[in-house]
């Protein structure tokens, strides 16, 4: 049931309550002594027409409002220092994608679509990584060249 709904039915609730006790000693008293007999007036208050629930409909009532609906997509991305990137995406409360591996460059491209103040930063993110990154190939050179080394003079 929607709120209106609620409403609507309070009211009617409340108007009933109202009209109830009414009804209640109109019909014991006007019990006739005889089952024969039967009163006009508690017919006529049994063909009234029963008000409608729901909202009224009409010109008055009608809402010129364009209801737009809205989505709520969450989507996180996270790096490391070691530049390694996973998306995350979640539906209201739902999570659709957990734990998706991208690639550094598609987070670039990705960033620099949707606005450029947030691929500045994203970008800094992406180039520590890979001045870290190259620092690493760097160190590990210059140790597969020691060992090169090392196995040159084992073998002489």
């Amino acid at each position: 049931m929607t709120v209106d709904v609620l409403t609507h039915d309070e009211e009617t609730a409340t108007e009933a309550l109202a009209v109830a006790p009414e009804e209640a000693a109109v019909t014991e008293s006007a019990s006739p002594a005889s089952p024969s007999e039967e009163p006009a007036e508690p017919a006529a208050e049994e063909e009234a027409p029963k008000p409608k629930r729901g909202r009224p409909k009409g010109a008055a009532t009608a809402s010129t409002a364009k209801k737009t609906r809205t989505v709520e997509l969450i989507l996180t991305v996270t790096g490391t220092a070691d530049g390694e990137w996973q998306a995350e995406l979640k539906n209201g409360s739902k999570w659709v994608a957990k734990g998706l591996e991208i690639p550094a460059a598609a987070v670039s491209r990705a960033a620099k679509e949707l606005h450029a103040e947030l691929s500045g930063p994203i970008d800094e993110v992406i180039n520590q990584a890979r001045e870290a990154q190259a620092a690493k190939v760097a160190a590990l050179e210059a140790e597969l060249e020691k060992a090169k080394q090392a196995l040159a003079e084992l073998d002489a």
